[in-house]
């Protein structure tokens, strides 16, 4: 009988893995956005700077959706939670086809797609972490993997359908087949047991309810890193084709190969750092990510770049946001247990959201490149002492509240 039930838990856990990269690869193609721009703008006769915004809302609702979808898993479950996300990814991108100004744009693609992606994103990646406690880094590496792939796969398929049957078809038709996708997977999970320990004092040691988290340094901390990781990572990924060619007077050509380093780099950290979280230190494993992106922004602050320390920088940049991204869920939930990690991540990911319009604010306002790649290697210096300095939350703080729970 029990090997009958470690079978049963074996497969349950190995379908909600199966349909949580399916879910995530789904997820992960509103990353081809760029391909839309041009022909949108056209259609709508705006700039594309001001068409390119509706990707700019989407990161922020994202991170909202995403902070926001533990309560939702609490509610109406795991399943019922990314199917209704699912169905909304489809109507906002039903809404986009027929989008005939900006604001429509603004509120189909950018809020609605937005909210859609992060209510699935963060939360079914914290679900499957819970199924399996003893490899979080490997399962971590596996979705957000599955998330990055989604927006490489995406790309041809997206680009495909623009050509062969337009600008709002390919819209409906992305929509129809990113719901499908989505609910499929989502058909596939279950959510994940609460996780137990051999005794209620080492519960007592292991789960902090968000109440309890942010009232601790430790969480602060965190949420700076990963800010100035995202700030890092997607101002320097959204820009490097400017900064080849304004920089480093790469040719339009050479410049847009940027975009295959960076995929190439951010996927290998991904993996790499995510499977290394699982041999060591979490927190080391952020350290080393910390240290690699102070050495290509060095190289992007301090030096005359030729177009060898160009890429290089960029893969230094990508590597570290690709790597950090996919080892913060499992190192939030070292400090501050697995049980409420979709609600205690889910704040920390508002950074991700921050992150993306802060440094090209801070461009905006100050201009120029300079001013933001000093901001960020600032950032970067007191995250990477932040990281080497922090400590894990003494448990006993938290044991008389959580008795009461």
């Amino acid at each position: 009988m029990k090997t009958e039930l470690s079978a049963q838990l074996q497969r349950t856990r190995m379908l909600t893995l199966i349909g949580t990269i399916i879910t995530q690869f789904a997820l992960g193609s509103v990353y081809t956005w760029s391909l839309f721009n041009g022909q949108l703008a056209h259609k709508l006769d705006a700039p594309i700077s001001q068409v390119a915004f509706s990707f700019g809302l989407l990161s922020l609702g994202l991170a909202i959706a995403s902070s926001l979808a533990g309560k939702l898993q609490e509610r109406f479950g795991v399943r019922n939670v990314t199917i209704g996300a699912g169905i909304l990814m489809a109507i906002g991108f039903w809404l986009t086809a027929h989008a005939d100004n900006l604001m429509m744009l603004y509120l189909s693609a950018g809020i609605l797609v937005g909210l859609a992606d992060g209510a699935g994103y963060l939360m079914t990646l914290s679900n499957c972490m819970k199924w399996f406690p003893e490899r979080k880094g490997l399962i971590s590496a596996c979705s957000i993997g599955a998330y990055g792939l989604g927006s490489l796969g995406f790309k041809f398929i997206c680009g495909a359908l623009l050509s062969t049957y337009g600008l709002e078809n390919t819209f409906m038709i992305w929509g129809v087949l990113a719901m499908s996708m989505i609910i499929v997977g989502a058909l596939m999970m279950r959510d994940a047991p609460l996780q137990q320990s051999s005794g209620n004092a080492k519960v007592l040691e292991k789960d902090y309810t968000l109440a309890q988290s942010v009232r601790l340094p430790q969480y602060w901390m965190l949420a700076l890193m990963f800010l100035t990781a995202c700030m890092s990572g997607l101002y320097v990924i959204g820009v490097a084709k400017d900064i080849g060619e304004g920089m480093v007077h790469l040719t339009t050509q050479t410049a847009a190969n940027a975009v295959t380093v960076i995929a190439i780099a951010n996927l290998s950290g991904r993996l790499i750092l995510g499977v290394l979280s699982d041999k060591m230190a979490r927190i080391r494993v952020i350290s080393m990510a910390q240290v690699v992106s102070l050495v290509g922004m060095s190289i992007l602050l301090f030096t005359r770049m030729n177009e060898t320390t160009f890429f290089l920088s960029l893969a230094c940049v990508a590597f570290s946001f690709g790597g950090t991204i996919t080892v913060f869920p499992s190192l939030v939930s070292d400090f501050f247990g697995l049980n409420n990690l979709t609600k205690n991540y889910g704040l920390i990911y508002l950074g991700f959201g921050i992150g993306s319009v802060m440094g090209s604010l801070v461009a905006s306002v100050f201009g120029g490149f300079t001013v933001t790649f000093s901001l960020i290697m600032t950032l970067l210096v007191i995250s990477l002492v932040l990281s080497l300095s922090i400590r894990l939350p003494n448990r006993q703080n938290v044991a008389e509240p959580l008795l009461h729970n």
